[in-house]
């Protein structure tokens, strides 16, 4: 059983005592474990950059207390996969070159990631409207669409596999 003062971060119990509970998840993550997938953005919880999922729900790190995050587990993008075995969403965004700055990656396919998880099967519609408050200022949506519906077709081999 995890102490209240840890967090489980990509399947590893972290015990955080020289954390204040008041600080951000974003910069725990960040400065004291050294993860840098989870971006600083807006530090508003707006533009999406810092999302993570905590117990598989997308959640903007900036914004979120590292206390409301004790004995939970946080999944970064870190924590999807590897450079040899990358989850679904992440291999769909590398094919389908869904990235130009790079900036707002982190939090679509966190937020894909999260919706797949509840909806494998979701729309074009249910994926534009899990995405709309995700900022993109390169101007990548289109191809952002196509890696989440090249993700949907990936996860739903895996599934029938």
């Amino acid at each position: 059983m995890a102490s209240s003062r840890e967090i489980k971060v990509n399947g590893q119990w972290i015990r955080l005592d020289n954390t204040p509970p008041t600080t951000p998840l974003l910069y725990a993550l960040r400065n004291d474990l050294m993860l840098n997938g989870p971006k600083y953005g807006c530090g508003l919880g707006e533009c999406g950059a810092c999302t993570v999922l905590i117990n598989g729900v997308a959640t903007r790190s900036c914004i979120t207390p590292v206390s409301a995050a004790y004995q939970k587990e946080i999944t970064t993008l870190e924590g999807l996969g590897t450079e040899q075995n990358m989850h679904p969403v992440q291999q769909a965004f590398v094919e389908e070159q869904a990235a130009q700055c790079g900036y707002c990656t982190n939090g679509m396919i966190m937020t894909l990631v999260a919706l797949f998880e509840r909806n494998p099967k979701a729309s074009e519609d249910e994926i534009k409207q899990e995405l709309a408050y995700n900022l993109c200022r390169c101007g990548t949506h289109m191809e952002i669409l196509s890696a989440a519906e090249k993700a949907k077709a990936l996860l739903a081999e895996r599934a029938s596999a």
